[in-house]
């Protein structure tokens, strides 16, 4: 079994939907901006994945450093930042220990990559090490799956994606008590002689209720300045399959 995202990085951008990064580019501009957080500083860019939203905050003149703890996604990333003529300092590290040369004024962590930290600890951990790096008044800016995105999208269902030269079964299983739902993807993929090659990887993530949230939130230095369901601002509900959490960083 492959290591997560090792083989669906060169496929990421091909396979399934993806939001609006242009849209989620101004949305992060627009809280920081309103705030005073965004100025002319350094925005982190927290699990980058294939840089698509790293490369919409360079193109609005943003200062981007990003991280990703799959050497595949980052590899994928300064392609897409080199074939675009932009430049962005990339950092092959775990969320929940990555290490910076100085402060930031802003973060976002984007796709629900905070659902992967299926230990409430390492949650803990990864919004620490946020706070320590973010300015006083920095902006956090996140999204996570909702409890109806678990249960009704990912829940034991299984998804096909086909792309011509790329099959991709997508199966889940979802445990409602532990909140947590594994994924099986079994690829084909065409080779250079014609021959069709099978692959398989494994995934994971945790359904976190907005009340362990705002706990987690709370107790490592973070004020919440809204929940919404968009990035238009509107406040979120039960109904939303995705939440976009905007945080002000505390400090001591």
């Amino acid at each position: 079994m492959n290591a997560p995202y090792s083989v669906l990085a060169a496929f990421y951008d091909r396979l399934g939907t993806h939001p609006d990064y242009d849209a989620y580019a101004d949305f992060v501009i627009k809280m920081t901006k309103e705030r005073g957080a965004y100025c002319d500083g350094i925005t982190l860019d927290l699990a980058c994945g294939t840089g698509m939203l790293t490369l919409a905050l360079l193109q609005r003149g943003a200062d981007v450093v990003a991280v990703d703890g799959s050497a595949e996604m980052l590899g994928e990333a300064g392609m897409r930042l080199m074939n675009a003529g932009k430049h962005a300092l990339l950092l092959n590290q775990d969320m929940r220990e990555f290490e910076l040369y100085g402060s930031i004024d802003s973060v976002v962590c984007a796709t629900d990559s905070l659902n992967y930290l299926t230990k409430t600890d390492d949650l803990a951990k990864c919004l620490s090490l946020v706070h320590n790096y973010l300015i006083p008044d920095g902006v956090f800016i996140f999204d996570v799956n909702t409890g109806k995105k678990f249960k009704e999208v990912y829940g034991n269902e299984s998804y096909v994606f086909d792309d011509g030269d790329v099959f991709c079964t997508w199966q889940n299983d979802f445990n409602s008590k532990s909140g947590i739902c594994d994924f099986l993807l079994t690829f084909f993929c065409r080779e250079k002689n014609g021959l069709w090659k099978r692959y398989e990887e494994s995934q994971r993530e945790k359904y976190y209720s907005s009340a362990t949230l705002k706990k987690l939130l709370t107790a490592e230095g973070f004020e919440i300045l809204g929940i919404y369901s968009d990035f238009e601002g509107t406040p979120a509900t039960e109904e939303d399959l995705r939440h976009y959490y905007v945080c002000k960083n505390i400090k001591d």
